[in-house]
């Protein structure tokens, strides 16, 4: 004959009662639920750091990027202060590397200049980096006119007005507009070289 179970088993860890037939608390169960900065610290810094891999970052973008993946907004600032401590990030470094990637893409310094801005790059800078590109940027005006609408010199307001078009969205100012839909066939050798290397978008 087996024995019958006693009809009062053992109270569990979670039902031990504290004085007066409370549940004794734990005392760590309120600190159970706080992230660790530490390790809030370590998950966004390994985060910027993957993104810092692929490709430069400003800061702005970088910030941007890990808010956006849900580090808090005093970790991420804290995270970036650190980079730029190491030079990890460098407003200045992807200024000069936006500047002579897009312009080799056929990009002129108008267009350039807005995209930075909206990088979080100051003036300043940005200006600084397009003066130290050194680009010639009536002759890739000239070489991007060529490359979209062959030698030619445009002929009749319609087609002018189309390439010039063309060319503002490019990011040309006015002056470097003009001076590539006057140019023809001849003013277009110093720039035959370069022209096949330049990746329109």
């Amino acid at each position: 004959m087996r024995r019958s179970r006693s009809a009062n088993p053992p109270a569990s860890d979670a039902a031990v009662s504290g004085p007066g037939g409370r549940p004794e608390s734990d005392p760590f169960s309120e600190l159970a639920g706080e992230p660790d900065p530490q390790a809030l610290l370590k998950a966004a810094e390994l985060t910027a750091v993957r993104l810092l891999a692929r490709r430069e970052h400003s800061s702005e973008e970088l910030g941007r990027k890990l808010r956006s993946k849900g580090h808090p907004a005093e970790i991420v600032e804290s995270v970036i202060a650190k980079l730029c401590g190491k030079q990890l990030v460098s407003d200045e470094r992807f200024a000069s590397s936006f500047v002579h990637h897009h312009a080799q893409r056929g990009q002129g310094p108008v267009r350039i200049r807005a995209e930075l801005r909206q990088q979080g790059i100051a003036d300043e800078l940005i200006e600084a980096q397009l003066q130290e590109a050194e680009v010639d940027w009536v002759a890739l005006a000239v070489a991007v006119r060529r490359r979209k609408f062959a030698a030619a010199v445009p002929r009749g307001m319609a087609e002018r007005a189309k390439q010039a078009r063309f060319l503002q969205y490019r990011g040309f100012d006015s002056d470097q507009i003009r001076a590539a839909l006057k140019s023809g066939m001849e003013s277009c050798d110093s720039v035959a070289d370069g022209d096949a290397g330049l990746d329109l978008d």
